[in-house]
C-alpha cells in the first residue's frame, strides 16, 4: 500500500514538473515573439515589397545575412538603407547594432557586378577609387577622427585626403608657422618671412640624387651637361643651321 502511495506521489510530481517546463517554454516563446518586429523591404527594381520578421535589436551584419538568405540575393553586393542612411557592418572597428521598430521600411539595393575584364580595359573609373579610404594600418584614434569629420561634419573627400596625407611632423611645422607669422608681421618682417618660407620649401623638397643621375638644371651637372631632349636657344640655333627647322 505504501509503495502505491509513493508511486502516485512520483507521478504527480512529474506531472507538475512537466507543466512547469511547458509554462517556461511558453513564456520563452512569448518573450521571443514580443522581441520580434516586422519590417518592410523595398528592393530597388521591379520586385514587389516584402516583409520580414527580425529581432528588434540586431547587428547590421546579421540583418544583411537574413535579407540575403530570405530574398536569395548576393550578400557581398547588398546595400541597406534605413531612414536615409547607408548601413555599415562596422563603425570605428566596432560592430553596429540597430534598434528596429515595427513597420520600419528598409531599402535594399544590389550593386551590379562589374563588366568583364576585357570590357573594362581602358575604363578604370570606379566611384570607390575616387573616394578617400584610410589604410588598414591606420590607428584607432585616426579612424575615429575620420568618421567624425566625414559623417558628422560632412567634409569632402579631397579635404580629408589633404588632412590625413600629412604626418604629425608636417602638422607641427604648419602650426608653428602660423604661430610665428604674427610675430614676423609685428616686426615688419612679413615679406622676408614669406620668402624664407618659399626657399625652405624648395630646399627641403630637393631630394637626393643617386650616383650618375643628371639634374634637370644643367648648372648642377658635370660639364654643365643637359638632359636629353632639352629645348633651349642653342638647340634651336643648331637645328636652324642644320636645316632641321
Amino acid at each position: 500500500m505504501a509503495e502505491m502511495v509513493e508511486e502516485d506521489r512520483n507521478r504527480s510530481s512529474s506531472k507538475i514538473d512537466n507543466s512547469d517546463e511547458k509554462r517556461r517554454k511558453g513564456g520563452d516563446d512569448g518573450d521571443e515573439k514580443k522581441n520580434l518586429v516586422e519590417i518592410k523591404l523595398k528592393t530597388i527594381g521591379p520586385s514587389r515589397p516584402s516583409y520580414l520578421l527580425v529581432p528588434s535589436l540586431i547587428k547590421v551584419r546579421d540583418l544583411r545575412k537574413l535579407i540575403a538568405e530570405n530574398n536569395h540575393l548576393p550578400i557581398e553586393n547588398l546595400r541597406l538603407i534605413l531612414r536615409g542612411n547607408v548601413l555599415h557592418d562596422n563603425r570605428n572597428e566596432d560592430e553596429v547594432h540597430l534598434q528596429l521598430s515595427n513597420g520600419d521600411s528598409l531599402i535594399v539595393a544590389v550593386k551590379p557586378k562589374p563588366p568583364a575584364k576585357h570590357l573594362r580595359d581602358g575604363f578604370d573609373f570606379d566611384d570607390d577609387d575616387l573616394k578617400f579610404q584610410l589604410p588598414q594600418s591606420t590607428s584607432r584614434w585616426k579612424r575615429r577622427l575620420y568618421y567624425f569629420l566625414h559623417d558628422k561634419l560632412k567634409l569632402p573627400d579631397i579635404l580629408l585626403m589633404a588632412l590625413f596625407s600629412l604626418s604629425l611632423k608636417a602638422w607641427a611645422v604648419i602650426i608653428l608657422w602660423f604661430i610665428l607669422a604674427p610675430v614676423a608681421h609685428r616686426w615688419d618682417l612679413g615679406p622676408v618671412y614669406i620668402l624664407g618660407t618659399g626657399f625652405a620649401i624648395i630646399f627641403f623638397n630637393l631630394g637626393r640624387r643617386q650616383a650618375g643621375d643628371l639634374s634637370a638644371y644643367s648648372i648642377f651637372n658635370d660639364d654643365f651637361r643637359e638632359l636629353p631632349g632639352t629645348l633651349n636657344a642653342d638647340r634651336i640655333d643648331r637645328d636652324i643651321r642644320a636645316g632641321q627647322l
